[in-house]
């Protein structure tokens, strides 16, 4: 035998060594664990990462369905703020900014990255709670690395062991296990911290490169106290270098309490060096308030016939009846917060059509109304026809109703869900009639604060804008709007962004200058037209200047029959730059954008929309967007966009890539309203993968109304 061949089985020996390691690190006591009585777990706190760990190492339980947590936390020179979400019951991500003095050589030198973990295996009787995760994939790489880990429960005690990869490959290493299936996974072909793959995926990279393990134990003082102990294999390497982090021990120690309001304290000590404090927050949409309106006022009842009433026709000979029920019908759906658009009456059914300006429950809206029209129309009229008017003046769809199943269902203990099996719901007619006395022309104004935000600056990580914005609405007849917005800056320091430097048009990299000049600005002065060009299709034309960088004329089409969950669009648009003070000058850019889109209901709450076409700097691409959306209205989602800009091209980040959240204020207040925060965070803004801001695209304004939505809200069809 060769020495080389006593080399390499020496290194096989020791791989499969490292592999039973591996295995006794990941079953902790397993033989004792059937006989251990379990207490359930008040909760499983976050580390400073973000992550459902111990201190500065992860674990394996994943938090609750939809728990959302904020974190803040700081140790030797060193901030990390993270928003982590439960996006399934064994999926997560986190977005991660981070903070270190002086890294780098740049001062305070910030960091944004993402996570992804994902539970391989809850934990039973028999058998630890497995996790696999992958840490800072997206960003510097700064934090990146690849962990396996898994948790054993005990009653009060908590073991936790793993094995980590990258930065939790760092301290105690050794050659990779993994390095059995390929020799590829020998080297790490970036060095732990590195910045040359910036916003990139860096898979080559993963699960490669010495491991090492770690791990640690937790003991649950009481339902609100947990105490920790752990064993770290992050070597802080970058940050001894540079920063003097002295690293003197690989344990930390820490406690942590959780407060009945859900803000949970803890305090550290890391690394026998430093002292660290954080500070979380964990809020669940999908167990907290339901769809906005606790404090609203109580629907009106249902009205009830008389024996035989329904055979009394006698209204039908009376001239002036249908105005008189149109004005009644105006009068009592203004007063539950609705807006009478149209309504058609003969002796059998009425037909009528409504705007909600009030309810962010699409349900709740129809069953008002259903409620109204039971107390208004004479009692021979047995057949109610609502027709739901979108915002811009769409019919959405046919929500067909039994006078008889109202009566019988308001009080019933199933009555939601009869209410809602005996229901029809169709594609509304696309041909209106003629609208309510006096309810158009329609004109609305306000006035009011604004905020602008600008986020993950180097050098100011918040920057804002604020002052008052006026806004005006006019709509001289169904479908047909003319809106605009103008803001006055008061103070802010937006302006002071550093300026652009990207290579190639620059479409969104140029904000700091559009909020210097624009100290008033007409964000956007739009006319728009809103049609129904045939069954399930729905049409769209604005012009003007649609958004505050850009103006020009914008047309869509989408195709969403009522039952469907699914939904395609087109939409182009012929877009030309706006000057930089936003008033109603242009520059010399102009460009053809348009995007071909699919959307999909999955259920559960989960939305998916793909879209493909060009972008405002003539890039060709496509972008993918995956939202949950709970009960009460609250969004999460994320989304990535990919074109034909190469990375480099592109600059910091490498592609167009966020997170979204959207908060009704009815969740915040418990009143209705359809008034919503939305924002969107972006690592970073360049001009690679920018679309069209334009005001009241389709597919968002009908898909409430149609019956996979309406479905999904109708248990607050009687409130």
């Amino acid at each position: 035998m060769t020495q080389e061949a006593t080399k390499s089985g020496t290194r096989m020996a020791n791989r499969c060594s490292v592999l039973a390691m591996l295995c006794v690190s990941l079953a902790p006591i397993s033989v004792f664990a059937q006989e251990t009585s379990q207490r359930p777990w008040a909760r499983t706190p976050v580390n400073t990462l973000g992550v459902p760990g111990m201190i500065d190492t992860p674990t394996a339980h994943p938090l609750a369905d939809a728990d959302m947590v904020l974190t803040g936390s700081y140790f030797n020179s060193t901030s990390r703020q993270t928003f982590y979400f439960q996006i399934t019951p064994r999926l997560s991500g986190v977005f991660r900014y981070s903070g270190i003095d002086e890294f780098l050589g740049r001062g305070q030198f910030y960091d944004r990255s993402f996570d992804l973990r994902y539970v391989l295996a809850e934990e039973t009787g028999r058998r630890p709670a497995i996790s696999v995760g992958l840490q800072d994939f997206g960003g510097t790489g700064i934090y990146s690395s690849e962990y396996i880990v898994a948790t054993k429960t005990f009653g009060r005690l908590r073991a936790t062991g793993g094995i980590g990869w990258g930065r939790l490959g760092s301290r105690g290493g050794f050659d990779n296990p993994l390095s059995i299936l390929s020799s590829r996974f020998d080297s790490r072909p970036n060095a732990i911290g590195g910045l040359a793959s910036t916003g990139q995926l860096d898979s080559g990279n993963w699960f490669r490169g010495d491991a090492a393990l770690f791990g640690g134990i937790q003991y649950q003082l009481n339902d609100r106290t947990i105490l920790t102990a752990e064993y770290s294999s992050d070597a802080y390497i970058e940050e001894e270098a540079r920063v003097g982090f002295d690293q003197k021990i690989p344990f930390n120690f820490g406690a942590s309490y959780s407060f009945p309001s859900g803000v949970e304290a803890s305090g550290f000590l890391l690394y026998g060096d430093a002292i660290g404090v954080q500070f979380s927050y964990v809020l669940n949409p999908k167990g907290s308030r339901v769809a906005g309106g606790g404090i609203d006022p109580a629907p009106s009842p249902v009205g009830l016939r008389a024996p035989g009433a329904a055979r009394d026709l006698g209204w039908t000979t009376q001239a002036d009846a249908p105005a008189i029920l149109q004005d009644n019908a105006a009068k009592v759906f203004e007063r539950n917060g609705l807006s009478l658009e149209g309504i058609k009456v003969s002796a059998h059914q009425a037909e009528v059509r409504f705007r909600n300006a009030t309810y962010q429950n699409s349900a709740q809206a129809v069953g008002r109304a259903a409620r109204v029209m039971s107390s208004i129309m004479p009692a021979s009229v047995e057949t109610f026809v609502i027709i739901p008017i979108t915002e811009n003046g769409l019919p959405a769809s046919s929500i067909t109703l039994q006078r008889r199943d109202l009566e019988e269902l308001e009080l019933a203990p199933d009555g939601t869900w009869q209410s809602y099996a005996r229901a029809e719901i169709s594609d509304a007619p696309t041909r209106t009639f003629d609208p309510a006395d006096q309810s158009f022309p329609r004109f609305s104004w306000g006035i009011g604060p604004f905020l602008d935000l600008s986020l993950f600056d180097p050098s100011s990580p918040i920057r804002a804008d604020f002052g008052i914005a006026l806004r005006a609405r006019y709509e001289p007849k169904p479908g047909l709007v003319f809106s605009g917005r103008v803001k006055q800056r008061l103070n802010g320091d937006r302006g002071d962004l550093p300026a652009s430097n990207s290579v190639i048009q620059r479409v969104r990299s140029d904000t700091g200058l559009y909020a210097q000049e624009g100290e008033t600005a007409i964000e956007h002065l739009t006319g728009a037209y809103y049609f129904r060009p045939g069954a399930d299709l729905y049409g769209r034309v604005t012009a003007g200047y649609l958004e505050s960088m850009f103006g020009g004329v914008s047309g869509e089409l989408l195709w969403k029959p009522v039952s469907s969950r699914w939904a395609f669009g087109a939409e182009i648009n012929y877009a030309k730059q706006r000057d930089f003070d936003q008033q109603f000058g242009f520059q010399s850019y102009d460009v053809v954008t348009g995007h071909a889109s699919a959307y999909l209901d999955v259920g559960n709450g989960f939305h998916v929309q793909a879209d493909a076409g060009r972008y405002l700097a003539g890039d060709w691409g496509s972008t993918l967007t995956l939202e949950r959306e709970f009960a009460n209205g609250v969004q999460i989602g994320a989304f990535a966009t990919l074109t034909d800009v190469s990375f480099s091209d592109f600059g910091e980040g490498s592609f167009d890539k966020g997170i979204t959240i959207t908060v009704p204020l009815a969740f915040l207040t418990g009143r209705s309203t359809q008034n919503k925060l939305r924002r969107i965070i972006r690592p970073v803004t360049r001009d690679g993968g920018a679309r069209l801001f334009v005001d009241g695209r389709l597919y968002e304004s009908v898909r409430s109304y149609h019956q996979v939505g309406l479905q999904d809200q109708w248990g607050r069809f009687w409130r």
